[in-house]
């Protein structure tokens, strides 16, 4: 039998993969593009939360990443304020989205969160799963004495990202002078009493890594 030449070999190859690929459905094909895009979405060092990072570096604010003893593992801990931060990206956690049961089940999408036509139950079943872990993990952390704040991918549009930076740096600073005045009340009597120390948390134990954002 003769052998191939090379061009031949090159040319029943591509034959191959014209009829591989004529077997494939246009419905298949986008489910395997949306699952490679998927994919490649990263869970930390994200875009949002490096931003988020970075704007409280620069106010001032000092936290540790990723706490994996927490529930939740929180982006952001900052032990001073009793604070978790979770940086949200909008599809994945279901921003503004409503899941709503009447005759039959439908969902009312948000405008930073569109829910793909393609695999739909299957999108629906997920995020509402992250939205119902969400407030799991939360109620766990108030139960434990941690505030928790959630910023929104949405939230930090360059229109948007000053404000709500700012916003995060208010809330935290509120939070820390409330907590230290009750705390100075424990006596009950309504005074000053400045013996009483800031109470303490297991967690507060735990070897965790210090962010350090160096090229703030």
């Amino acid at each position: 039998m003769d052998k191939l030449s090379a061009q031949q070999r090159h040319a029943k190859a591509a034959i191959k993969r014209e009829q591989s690929d004529a077997s494939i459905s246009s419905v298949e094909r986008e489910q395997a593009r949306r699952h490679a895009n998927m994919a490649a979405i990263r869970s930390k060092n994200t875009k949002p939360e490096m931003i988020v990072r970075r704007g409280l570096w620069s106010r001032g604010f000092r936290y540790r990443l990723n706490h994996k003893r927490l529930p939740g593992h929180p982006d952001l801990v900052l032990r001073k304020y009793r604070t978790c931060i979770f940086v949200n990206g909008c599809f994945w956690h279901g921003h503004n989205t409503q899941f709503i049961v009447h005759s039959s089940e439908f969902i009312v999408n948000s405008e930073c969160c569109k829910i793909p036509k393609t695999n739909r139950e299957f999108w629906v079943a997920k995020i509402r799963r992250n939205k119902e872990r969400d407030k799991e993990e939360q109620r766990k952390l108030a139960e434990m004495g941690w505030h928790c704040i959630t910023v929104w991918e949405c939230e930090l549009k360059p229109s948007k990202r000053e404000e709500t930076l700012d916003s995060i740096a208010f809330t935290l600073n509120h939070i820390w002078l409330q907590d230290h005045t009750e705390c100075l009340m424990k006596d009950g009597r309504g005074k000053m009493d400045g013996g009483v120390s800031y109470p303490q948390f297991d967690e507060e134990d735990m070897q965790m890594p210090m962010a350090a954002e160096e090229d703030v």
